[in-house]
């Protein structure tokens, strides 16, 4: 099924009942972009399928927005008439630590990477299939609740010196704070998960982002090194997360801090 379309485009109605992960109150999405046709569309198939959503058209009034009520995920598109989709995702991440999806009309790889970098949690390039949206938003939203098997996640993860709350989404590294993104939080997560296991960067794709890794794709490679800077930041010296080219990623079972 491919539905892809272009700001001249309306979507249709209905395509499929994707089930709503949260069973109480409706989840709150703010979109952030000035293509007011392509907004309107994607207001009315986000509600269509069980969201709650608000439409902004310019940088400024969405972070007013987030600071008066913080919806549960952001939309945010990159070019915006009044700042940059960029400089928005960097005050966000200043204040809040709630997820973000960035959409934009160029697919440059240096897009996305800047925007991983800055602390979005997916990434997704005009034209695009307005239920793959929706499913990622909706996997976004769920991997706070649960774990890769569909069941409760565990409270805490310990490997070493780091310490991962779950229920509460903090990291830390012998008490000391970790600031972590959503995204970088579910690497780690992966990475906490099976220590001394060498994980794919294609694996890693799949379990942290929900997505197949596309060609070219950098974006775990990006993450990656976004953790370790932070880690190194609270007392992590040794670089505990090793590259294994041409296999992936793996967290050394065996480290401590200042090392």
């Amino acid at each position: 099924m491919r539905l892809i379309f272009s700001r001249e485009q309306k979507p249709p109605r209905l395509i499929a009942t994707i089930p709503n992960a949260m069973t109480q109150a409706p989840p709150r999405l703010l979109l952030i972009d000035d293509d007011i046709s392509l907004a309107k569309m994607l207001h009315e198939f986000l509600e269509l399928h069980g969201f709650q959503v608000t439409v902004v058209h310019e940088g400024e009034t969405g972070l007013r927005c987030v600071n008066e009520d913080p919806p549960d995920l952001v939309i945010l598109d990159v070019m915006l008439p009044d700042i940059s989709g960029f400089d928005v995702l960097k005050r966000l991440r200043a204040d809040h630590d709630l997820p973000v999806v960035m959409l934009t009309a160029r697919g440059d790889e240096s897009d996305r990477i800047f925007g991983l970098m800055g602390g979005a949690d997916d990434y997704l390039p005009k034209p695009f299939n307005p239920l793959e949206l929706t499913v990622r938003i909706q996997a976004i939203l769920k991997r706070s609740k649960l774990d890769t098997s569909g069941q409760p996640a565990r409270d805490t993860l310990n490997v070493g010196p780091l310490t991962m709350d779950l229920k509460r989404c903090t990291m830390s590294v012998n008490d000391t704070p970790v600031p972590l993104t959503a995204a970088e939080m579910r690497v780690l997560e992966q990475l906490m998960r099976r220590p001394g296991e060498v994980l794919s960067r294609a694996g890693l794709t799949k379990l942290a982002l929900d997505r197949p890794i596309e060609a070219y794709d950098r974006s775990i490679d990006t993450l990656i090194s976004k953790i370790r800077g932070k880690l190194a930041t609270a007392g992590i010296k040794a670089q505990c997360i090793r590259g294994l080219r041409g296999h992936g990623y793996v967290l050394d079972d065996e480290f401590s801090a200042q090392d």
